[in-house]
């Protein structure tokens, strides 16, 4: 786990990536059975709609490898559209609430991750 860090700050970012993105896909599983699951719909299938994009960037986010932060940042940028119109539509429920200032640190993290990690400049000499 964290195998591609560049620089000692670089492990810090990384942890509060990994943080952040288990805490939105924890609350997207919540969200998922709370207040109520939604009638005649399987549940598999709104988790896996749900969650399928989050989960194949699990290696990636967990490894530390930078490019799979660089795809975390798209898909993130889904999800956080996503839960800005629902926290509109919904008038400010705080479940959506969550979900946008989740996605939004999820985001952030990764894009200081990023800015972090760079591998370092070739020498000149």
């Amino acid at each position: 786990m964290l195998q591609a860090l560049n620089t000692p700050k670089a492990r810090t970012t990384a942890l509060l990536t990994i943080a952040s993105y288990l805490a939105l896909v924890v609350t997207l599983v919540i969200t998922t059975f709370y207040p109520a699951p939604v009638e005649g719909v399987s549940i598999a299938l709104i988790l896996s709609v749900k969650l399928i994009p989050l989960l194949l960037l699990a290696l990636p986010v967990l490894s530390g490898n930078n490019r799979g932060y660089i795809w975390l940042g798209f898909v993130v940028l889904f999800y956080f559209t996503r839960f800005v119109v629902s926290s509109w539509l919904t008038e400010g429920d705080w479940l959506q609430v969550l979900l946008t200032i989740e996605s939004f640190l999820l985001f952030t993290f990764a894009m200081w991750h990023l800015k972090v990690n760079r591998a370092p400049a070739p020498s000149t000499e």
